[in-house]
């Protein structure tokens, strides 16, 4: 028996040294199910045997094969056949495939770690290469980043509510309400879970603010409402995220971004749903607005039970306004601003 089963049995011819001083000698290769039996070529007297598992060959590739049954450099086996050669690689192949690798694991898990740690270094340099561009986007560029995301909410919203009159009073309640160079457009739909705050401070609102109850504080809480959820938040940081590393490099460089880059982010804010607020923080931004938050709760629920908490806590339940927020013909030009 063989340690292959299609070799029932496997010689070959072989010269043997049996150490550095030695004279090789011819020999008959016996091919076994573990060893290789090494035996005198005329009188076929067993001389020694190989553990084919402790098997060395000493000139990968070359030819004739020299083998060896350890490392001590003296004792080698010269064999020309290709059947035993290539019996005695496919057991060595065997052996050796079976036999742990530490070093290819550790090689393996160092590359592995190193791809890790390049990828966290692209990634950190990517973030902030973005970071650095919305930190120094002046304030004239976020608004037209602003106005422009704006422009592209329009494909789904209808274009932005306008008349001479409504804008005036939009002008007058930007003013009235906290937020420095604040813009508030209203659209006529596409925006049913609240407004969305848009790079610039620009305010994007419902038109079904205007058909709540007949007063301007609902409007203007809605306005308060949504700067309220962007809170601690940073719109054109989003956008900047959204828009990737190109546009971030060229505003860094030219100061300017690619053309048409707030395409299709108008969609990416509608889908976005708008942000949850505590009723604690809500009522806080009013009273700091000095706004009463009972119409905007009856604005959001007509029933008042899921925005109770606004009514009861109004900071300014049963009494009027400290100022003002629109005039009755600015709030009658707003309503009809849509119209």
């Amino acid at each position: 028996m063989t340690a292959l089963p299609q070799y029932v049995r496997l010689e070959s011819p072989g010269l043997w040294r049996d150490s550095l001083d030695a004279q090789r000698r011819e020999v008959i290769v016996v091919f076994g199910d573990a060893t290789l039996m090494l035996a005198d070529a005329r009188s076929a007297i067993p001389l020694t045997h190989w553990s084919l598992a402790a098997l060395i060959r000493r000139n990968p590739g070359r030819k004739p094969a020299i083998f060896a049954p350890s490392d001590d450099p003296g004792e080698i086996l010269e064999i020309a056949d290709e059947d035993m050669i290539g019996a005695i690689e496919k057991v060595l192949s065997a052996i050796e495939s079976g036999r742990p690798h530490p070093g290819r694991l550790r090689g393996w898990l160092t590359g592995t770690i190193i791809v890790a740690i390049l990828a966290g270094i692209a990634l950190w340099l990517l973030s902030g290469l973005i970071n650095q561009a919305a930190r120094v986007a002046t304030d004239t560029r976020r608004q037209d980043v602003g106005r422009a995301i704006l422009a592209d909410m329009t494909r789904y919203t209808g274009a932005v509510c306008h008349s001479t009159a409504g804008d005036a009073a939009l002008g007058v309640l930007a003013e009235r309400l906290p937020g420095e160079n604040l813009t508030i457009a209203i659209v006529p739909r596409g925006l049913k879970d609240g407004g969305r705050m848009l790079p610039g401070n620009v305010v994007a609102i419902g038109r079904r603010t205007l058909s709540g109850p007949d007063t301007p504080e609902a409007v203007a809480g809605a306005v308060v409402a949504t700067e309220a959820a962007a809170a601690g938040l940073d719109p054109f940081l989003d956008f900047m995220k959204w828009a990737g590393a190109r546009a971030a490099l060229q505003l860094l460089v030219t100061g300017d971004l690619p053309r048409g880059v707030t395409r299709d982010y108008g969609k990416v804010v509608l889908d976005t749903p708008a942000p949850a607020v505590a009723p604690e923080v809500l009522l806080s931004a009013f009273r700091a607005a000095n706004l009463s938050s009972t119409p905007y709760a009856y604005m959001t629920d007509p029933s008042g039970e899921s925005v109770l908490p606004l009514i009861e806590a109004d900071p300014f339940k049963g009494k009027p306004a400290p100022v003002a927020v629109l005039k009755d013909a600015q709030w009658h030009a707003l309503k009809a601003i849509c119209d």
